[in-house]
This record gives structure tokens, sequence and C-alpha cells, in this order.
């Protein structure tokens, strides 16, 4: 039962992370071969000042092997 967890700055319309949300399940459902029922998706809003500590210091360590698109930008 893969769970995807999107974390983005403040702003956005809950329709706007409603249509992400759907169209990340959907392509992970393609990709994976399993309905999309059996997937799961939240999305979090992390303040810009939170975002380097939180969110980007984490995913741009390259000892860390679970994140397998790094940021293109740097802070």
């Amino acid at each position: 039962m893969p769970h995807i967890t999107i974390q983005m700055y403040p702003g956005r319309s809950d329709e706007i992370k409603e249509r992400l949300a759907k169209k990340l399940a959907q392509a992970a459902s393609e990709e994976l071969g399993r309905g999309i029922e059996h997937f799961s998706v939240s999305v979090e809003d992390v303040p810009q000042d939170d975002w380097k500590e939180r969110v980007f210091d984490k995913v741009s360590d390259p000892e860390n092997k679970n994140v397998f698109v790094k940021p293109g930008y740097k802070m």
C-alpha cells in the first residue's frame, strides 16, 4: 500500500493539491501495475522559513539513498 507525501510551500488551494495528488496516485498506479485504490497521497505545507531544515537538508544529502530525484537548486 504505497503512500506518497508531497511537501511544498503553503499557498496552493485544496483543489490544486487534490488534482496533483490524484495525478501522482494515477502515475504510481500505472508504473507499479496496481489499482489506484492501493495508493494514498498526503500534502504537507512547509513554511518557507522552515524549508531548509525540514526538507532541503534531508533530500539533498548525498547519503540519503531514499531520494531518487534530488533538488536542482541550492540554498
